[in-house]
């Protein structure tokens, strides 16, 4: 099964376009551009996201928004894999906590690309919630 496809252009200076059938980022260490470990950060973030949403979806769960925030950690031998990742989420005005927190638990473990972190790295996954 084909995932998906992007393409990337870049100059010899790492500025680049990441181009994919839904949009265009700006690409490079420059500011306003993102960085590899951005894209994957991002990547791991919307996945376990889109996973917990069906997850909650099917538990018949309620909350108004989310806040999630991911970081991590490198080895420092060569390949600098990642060692360890945190993923923080906030849930607000949840109708079920306990529910909630078993539903991101659930999105973490059916998110493939969460998955495929998980063969290199130790991912901590932080549930908190807040009323708004």
């Amino acid at each position: 099964m084909k995932a998906d496809n992007v393409k990337l252009v870049f100059d010899k200076n790492f500025v680049g376009e990441m181009t994919s059938p839904t949009g265009t980022i700006k690409l490079g260490s420059q500011e306003n551009r993102m960085k590899p470990y951005h894209l994957l950060f991002g990547a791991v973030a919307s996945c376990f996201y889109a996973t917990f949403i069906s997850v909650a979806n099917k538990m018949r769960l309620e909350f108004s928004d989310v806040e999630i925030e991911v970081s991590g950690n490198k080895r420092d031998q060569v390949p600098a894999t990642l060692d360890q990742v945190t993923i923080e989420m906030v849930v607000y005005n949840g109708s079920d906590e306990e529910k909630l927190h078993k539903a991101a638990e659930l999105g973490a473990q059916y998110c493939s690309i969460h998955e495929t972190i998980s063969k290199v790295a130790k991912i901590d996954l932080v549930v908190s919630f807040k009323q708004k």
